[in-house]
């Protein structure tokens, strides 16, 4: 590739999470509001689905991981809800415990979550900025 040639980001493929234990995982996640795109447990994968979008977040077992709380900084990896505070309000009532309250963010609330592995997954909206947001 020479100087003036270069690369171009298209956009997310997938997002992938380590966790010790597939069918476990998926659980948690299916509580967390989560639907699955897909599972191939012999290759220790599942596909968790985002909204419309092709790409999701892939599960990809990894035996030798236990359990962790999450170290701290940790990537965090947020998604887009219409309400985080409803979001909340219904991860606890699936009995997923949020890392700490509602808190807001500059564009309106966020709230995250860590499965039994230490990912952090956040859910945030633009009620603040709905300009900036999606369109449902």
């Amino acid at each position: 590739m020479s100087d003036e040639e270069s690369y171009e980001l298209l956009g997310f493929d997938n997002v992938l999470l380590p966790v010790g234990d597939l069918g476990e995982a998926v659980a948690f996640y299916e509580r967390a509001g989560f639907a699955v795109g897909f599972r191939f447990d012999e290759a220790g994968i599942a596909l968790l689905k985002v909204g419309a979008e092709t790409p999701g977040i892939l599960l990809r077992a990894e035996e030798e991981l236990g359990r962790r709380t999450p170290p701290w900084p940790s990537p965090r990896v947020w998604l887009e809800v219409p309400d985080a505070r409803t979001a909340a309000r219904e991860l606890a009532a699936a009995g997923v415990t949020p890392l700490d309250e509602v808190f807001q963010v500059a564009t309106g609330w966020a709230v995250e979550i860590t499965d039994p592995w230490g990912n952090v997954l956040g859910f945030t909206d633009y009620t603040k900025r709905p300009e900036l947001g999606r369109r449902s």
